[in-house]
């Protein structure tokens, strides 16, 4: 039997799921070596899955038995180590976003292009359930053409997951409209059809900037924990000794296809809750929820001059097992496979680059007094070459939409 060897850069939790969904997808697929410029973790990683590591990333890219590089690390690296694995001749994994910018986005996708080499982005978000089951409903035509789209995202986690690391300095992330929403943005397009073409945004570093219990500079980096007791946001402790991105932000987006979305995140919401309305010429489609076993998406399709909770249509998504309500397994799983047969894939490594690009154009426009600003565009050569060579799946396989039209 084949096996498909891979090597993970960056060990810590998420570096950890993901090597551990590619152990399970298929017993072809084995961890051969491992890189982080942290020894404990290093350490431990090592003695669980009994593999080489090393500090320096590059050590373990050219050992021939590595097919597939698992890239896992914070997002200004990723640009540098993407590149670097492709030139290696791996296949790479690479977790969103892409790169912090636009131009480093297509300097990895020129390279996979002139390598031929497979670069796939962990965007997880288009194998949640609820999300499938959104666009397979949206795509029957069970809300007619669509025309409209919002998006709203509460992060009571905010303080402790962005606001304590490298995220909050925008040297390194820059800025939440990319790092965090980069997953929304891409779910708009794909939900709508169609890449942003223009911005306008606004947004404010409102609550955590004033917080004066901060880390001292060259201080180790304490553990991502989400702790309930770290409220009210003012109460926060142990910030990063550089913030200097927004806590709160809202874009308007004009879609390439004409459709206007709205996109809208905040970081220091006493609860969580990601929110996602499309509307249509015929209709209206909304999730509650995004968690399965804890969510359900609601269809109206016929008229009522009144606001109705209950929707004509309403689906509850059943509980699954895996990190992301079951994303993880579904996506490392999609991506072994694709390696390992051929079979295509959700998402191209263009949609990938375009979320970037739109966050990266909202953040220009709210540093900038909110002025419009247009999406850089896909290269041509860049887009042809990888629309052409992506194969996508035409249908997503869930049974709704037969009990809607």
């Amino acid at each position: 039997m084949k096996t498909l060897s891979f090597a993970v850069i960056g060990v810590s939790l998420r570096g950890r799921i993901l090597v551990q969904e590619a152990l399970a997808a298929d017993p072809a697929v084995r961890v051969a070596r491992a890189a982080d410029i942290n020894e404990s973790r290093l350490a431990d990683f090592s003695a669980q899955y009994g593999c080489p590591v090393s500090t320096d990333y590059r050590e373990i890219l050219h050992h021939p038995e590595i097919d597939a590089v698992i890239i896992a690390s914070p997002d200004y690296l990723h640009e540098e180590q993407a590149i670097a694995a492709l030139q290696a001749g791996k296949a790479v994994y690479l977790e969103k976003p892409m790169a912090i910018t636009v131009e480093g986005c297509d300097r990895i996708l020129r390279c996979a292009m002139e390598t031929g080499g497979t670069l796939y982005v962990g965007h997880n978000m288009r194998h949640f359930s609820v999300i499938r089951t959104m666009k397979e409903i949206i795509e029957s035509g069970a809300i007619g053409e669509v025309k409209a789209a919002w998006c709203r995202h509460f992060i009571s986690y905010g303080g402790d997951a962005y606001f304590k690391d490298w995220h909050a300095d925008r040297r390194l992330s820059n800025g939440l409209l990319l790092q965090k929403a980069a997953h929304d943005l891409d779910i708009l397009h794909w939900l709508c059809g169609a890449f942003t073409q223009r911005v306008s945004a606004m947004g404010a570093l409102a609550v955590y900037g004033d917080i004066a219990k901060r880390q001292q500079p060259g201080d180790p980096q304490p553990p991502v924990q989400f702790n309930e007791g770290n409220w009210p946001p003012e109460a926060q402790t142990e910030l990063h000794p550089v913030i200097d991105v927004e806590d709160i932000s809202a874009v308007m987006m004009q879609l390439e296809n004409g459709v206007q979305a709205t996109y809208q995140q905040c970081h220091f919401s006493p609860d969580s809750w990601r929110n996602y309305t499309v509307i249509g010429t015929r209709g209206r489609i909304e999730n509650f929820g995004d968690t399965p076993g804890n969510a359900m998406v609601r269809v109206w399709n016929t008229r009522a001059d009144r606001y109705r909770v209950q929707g004509d249509v309403e689906i509850t998504l059943p509980e699954e097992v895996g990190t992301h309500g079951g994303a993880d397994p579904k996506i490392v799983r999609e991506f072994v496979r694709h390696l390992l047969f051929g079979e295509p894939v959700l998402i191209s490594p263009l949609d990938a680059r375009q979320a970037v690009a739109a966050g990266v154009a909202a953040t220009e426009s709210l540093r900038n007094g909110s002025k419009p600003r247009r999406v850089v565009p896909l290269p041509d050569d860049l887009r042809n070459y990888f629309e052409s060579r992506i194969p996508s799946i035409a249908t997503i396989g869930f049974p709704c939409a037969e009990r809607i039209l």
